[in-house]
């Protein structure tokens, strides 16, 4: 299975080109077309669609307005190969419009993780699976008698 995901932009070309010089993904030019942009990389395709796809996916008045930031209601984790990745894609953000959220922290999970936006103020994480030396896993948000990590049951724990 692929994923494809997309983002509806004002400005198709400009969004590929942040996450382009962000990521180092290759444009998908196969997909290319007057509404669509798209990069590619392992198996998925990250999508930049123009404003005019609102009217060809019967979604009109669901477009975001202008004036008023879109809530998140979802948001793309791209997965890098390690913490130092995390930290120079953190580090880079701003100076090709985006902006950082968080800075790179631990998470309770053990990953490495920021929390950004790109120049349109859609949200995105970057995240390894790994911490950097020295950097300890946050607490649990549930405190104690959290479920442990993994754990796949709503079972009570001890």
């Amino acid at each position: 299975m692929k994923l494809w995901f997309n983002l509806l932009c004002r400005d198709m070309e400009a969004q590929m080109r942040f996450y382009q010089a962000l990521l180092g993904w290759q444009e998908a030019e196969a997909s290319r077309s007057p509404i669509y942009r798209a990069l590619e990389s392992e198996g998925v395709q990250f999508g930049f669609n123009a404003q005019p796809a609102y009217a060809l996916l019967a979604l009109e008045d669901r477009a975001p307005v202008p004036t008023l930031a879109a809530p998140v209601t979802a948001y793309a984790t791209f997965m890098l190969p390690t913490p130092d990745a995390v930290d120079d894609v953190a580090d880079r953000v701003g100076a090709l419009g985006g902006r950082v959220i968080r800075m790179p922290y631990a998470t309770y999970y053990g990953q490495w993780q920021a929390v950004l936006t790109d120049p349109e103020q859609h949200v995105f994480r970057i995240s390894a699976h790994t911490l950097p030396s020295g950097a300890v896993a946050a607490p649990h948000p549930g405190g104690r008698g959290a479920p442990p990590l993994g754990a796949t049951s709503d079972a009570p724990t001890s």
